[in-house]
C-alpha cells in the first residue's frame, strides 16, 4: 500500500510572557525533517508530507515542547488541524 500524503497546520500557543522562543525552537524542531515541507506561517505553521513521517515528527515536537515548558514550570497550547490525503 502506498504511503498517503496530508497536511498539518499546527498553532502553537505558550502560555508565557516569551513566548517567541518556544515557537520558533518548536518550528526548528519540524524543519529539520528534511523529508517534510514545512511553511511557518505568522498564525500557524503548515506541514506536509507522508502520514507516517508527518505524524512523528509533529509528535516529537510536541512531546520536546511541553516537556520544556513543563520544566519551566509553564504550559502551552497547540491546535491540529489535518487535511488529507494529499
Amino acid at each position: 500500500m502506498p504511503g498517503m500524503d496530508v497536511g498539518v497546520e499546527i498553532s502553537l500557543y505558550p502560555l508565557a510572557e516569551h513566548f517567541a522562543p518556544v515557537i520558533h525552537e518548536f518550528i526548528e524542531q519540524l524543519s529539520a525533517h528534511r523529508e517534510l515541507k514545512v511553511l511557518p506561517g505568522s498564525l500557524s505553521t503548515q506541514v506536509y508530507g507522508e502520514y507516517e513521517q508527518v505524524f512523528a515528527a509533529v509528535r516529537e515536537a510536541v512531546r520536546v515542547t511541553l516537556e520544556s515548558r513543563r520544566a519551566e514550570g509553564g504550559r502551552a497550547a497547540l491546535v491540529l488541524k489535518v487535511l488529507g490525503p494529499l
